[in-house]
């Protein structure tokens, strides 16, 4: 029997008016350091975004979320943050933030298949 390894994941939120503390879940990202795996999924659902908040810059918040999947791949594209490992690009995407763009606190749990976990994941808590 395959052992499982330990991940962690946060669920990508955008509170647009931050002090009223509303949310609408709009990716995960997960990280499994025995899989060598960071990843982000974010769908951002413009509709519903915009029934739940009219005053919100949406070409921004795609900007926001498109440089948190960027750093999230490791990519160039996600700039100094980027280049970091793996485990120091989860850390600064899920640390804690007043923003417009947030993430939950990190929850832990173990998996046999990071990307698959990841895809469970995206399902249950945005779409």
């Amino acid at each position: 029997m395959q052992e499982k390894d330990l991940f962690e994941y946060a669920v990508i939120r955008v509170v647009p008016r931050v002090e009223r503390e509303e949310f609408i879940n709009v990716g995960v990202i997960l990280y499994c350091a025995k899989q060598n795996f960071l990843l982000a999924k974010i769908k951002l659902d413009e509709e519903r975004l915009n029934a739940f908040c009219v005053e919100v810059d949406i070409e921004g918040l795609r900007n926001n979320l498109n440089a948190l999947e960027q750093i999230s791949k490791g990519s160039a594209e996600g700039g100094p943050i980027g280049k970091l490992d793996a485990a120091s690009r989860f850390r600064w995407l899920t640390a804690t933030r007043s923003t417009v763009v947030q993430a939950s606190k990190v929850h832990p749990g173990f998996c046999n298949n990071a990307k698959e976990t990841l895809e469970k994941l995206y399902i249950e808590l945005v779409l």
